[in-house]
């Protein structure tokens, strides 16, 4: 990483504590809430996403993992097959749409300039933030649109990781709510190793050495989150995605004037 003032280090940790926090809080979001604020610290996608991409093949585990061994495990104690926490029939039916886009996704996020690729991502960004805020975000109602919206969030999974929202508006149909977390977070570790592959094929800097005090950030911000998460589940709110979404037209904005006044 570019060397940087103490304050921009501090402000780093801060996000990567609030991503750690929207990732086990939402099951997802962990990236496309707080890769625009740190592009506003340091403009250069590829030094903060191979952090975001460990610690999200870290904390999906983390989480879904338990939950499929107590699983299995009640099933075998039970002799009766439980449904478990993983929808993996969806799974594997969405994953077969969306690998060739995501793969296309990777392909340009190593070969687009960083100012373009940031210009898209805050353009994105922006589309969903306005959806919070209108308490109107991606829904999907049909399989052709399913499709769609698979595809083009397996594309931008693949330039960003920020691909969730419109993966989550065909998941939350299709997948029960009390095993879409951690059906998600199983499709983010596959989404996720794929892009680490593309990383190391490519060269990429995986900036090991701030892995090692970011991912304690993460870690206090995981443990906040699953508090948030167990009272998540019993109430729906649209207050909290309201907030979040002028926030982040706000950061967009800001981040694209920057940009162009350059």
């Amino acid at each position: 990483m570019i060397d940087l003032i103490w304050w921009q280090y501090a402000l780093i940790g801060l996000i990567f504590i609030w991503s750690g926090f929207v990732r086990s809080g939402l099951g997802f979001g962990g990236a496309v809430l707080a890769l625009p604020f740190l592009l506003l610290i340091l403009n250069e996608p590829l030094v903060f996403l191979p952090i975001i991409s460990v610690h999200l093949l870290i904390f999906s585990s983390w989480i879904a993992l338990p939950g499929f061994l107590q699983s299995r495990r009640q099933a075998k104690e039970s002799g009766v097959r439980a449904e478990g926490n993983i929808d993996w029939q969806y799974l594997v039916k969405s994953l077969k749409i969306m690998a060739i886009p995501k793969l296309i996704g990777v392909f340009g996020l190593l070969t687009l300039p960083g100012n373009i690729m940031t210009i898209i991502i805050f353009g994105i960004i922006l589309v969903y933030a306005v959806g919070y805020i209108l308490n109107k975000p991606f829904r999907s109602n049909n399989r052709y649109l399913d499709a769609l919206f698979l595809m083009l969030g397996g594309y931008v999974s693949g330039t960003s990781l920020i691909g969730a929202p419109l993966i989550v508006a065909v998941y939350a149909t299709h997948v029960a709510r009390h095993q879409l977390r951690d059906t998600l977070f199983v499709l983010w570790f596959i989404l996720v190793a794929i892009k680490m592959t593309s990383f190391l094929i490519a060269g990429v800097d995986l900036q090991l050495i701030h892995q090692l005090w970011l991912l304690p950030c993460a870690w206090i911000g995981h443990l906040i989150g699953e508090h948030f998460h167990r009272r998540l589940v019993k109430t729906e709110t649209a207050t909290f995605f309201r907030v979040l979404g002028v926030m982040l037209v706000i950061v967009s904005l800001v981040g694209i004037t920057r940009l162009l006044m350059a």
